[in-house]
């Protein structure tokens, strides 16, 4: 095939939609200094069919999505990168991925897949728990009794021991974070969302003042706080056992 013409390519150029310019393009790589993760590019859905949507926040949403190759289903969250400005949020992403990883194949804990990056998001890939919230669950059923409300807290207290006996703070536990792999009402519960996380040689002396301006700014879970800090106490990982 002869090589085109400047006037073919002009014409090409004009009536072509430049967002649908495959991955290896130069205009694609160009981007890649704005990589959060710090590898190239690579689109998730060469690995994934993207499915319906599971759940929204503030800063991303979840999927359902489906392995290509084994046809196993699993969660993808999708963080938008335009939510993703400052140089601590971007270190706030790439944290909860390394914490996942770290804690993956832990016990009543959702298990990290993978992580992958384009022009518009971060997409973490990791276990699919098709069973809802524990907090709906409560909703549900009214109460527990004091026999099951143990269950479910020693399954909370063991999720906090592999935590801390791995270095990490979770810092956000509530019943939302805590999800049940399917509808059975006996069924596995995994600890999800390490958004908020950090390691504790990261986070053992952070003051308390710093929750209280995450009060402000409305960031986490401010009516799930231990009491301690209130008081201005610093931080330590003993904490989350209230």
């Amino acid at each position: 095939m002869p090589p085109l013409t400047e006037a073919q390519l002009q014409v090409l150029t004009k009536h072509f939609n430049t967002s649908t310019i495959p991955l290896h393009t130069p205009k694609y790589s160009a981007k890649l200094d704005d990589a959060i993760l710090g590898k190239p590019y690579e689109d998730v859905r060469l690995h994934y069919t993207i499915g319906k949507e599971l759940g929204k926040g503030a800063f991303a949403v979840t999927y359902l999505c489906t392995e290509n190759s084994t046809g196993l289903q699993f969660a993808c969250k999708s963080i938008s990168k335009k939510k993703i400005v400052a140089a601590y949020e971007k270190d706030d992403v790439r944290r909860e991925i390394e914490i996942m990883r770290h804690l993956s194949g832990q016990p009543n804990i959702v298990q990290f897949k993978g992580a992958y990056e384009d022009m518009h998001y971060v997409h973490i890939v990791m276990e699919l728990c098709a069973g809802g919230e524990l907090f709906d669950r409560i909703i549900a059923r009214g109460h527990y009794s004091e026999r099951d409300a143990a269950s479910v807290f020693r399954v909370i207290m063991n999720v906090v021991n592999v935590c801390h006996s791995k270095g990490v703070m979770h810092r956000d536990l509530k019943p939302e974070n805590f999800l049940f792999t399917t509808r059975d009402e006996n069924d596995v519960l995994m600890a999800t969302d390490f958004g908020l996380s950090v390691f504790i040689e990261e986070g053992k002396f952070l003051h308390c003042i710093y929750y209280l301006i995450l009060i402000v700014s409305v960031i986490g879970t401010t009516y799930m706080f231990v009491f301690e800090i209130l008081y201005l106490h610093t931080l330590r990982e003993a904490k989350f056992l209230w």
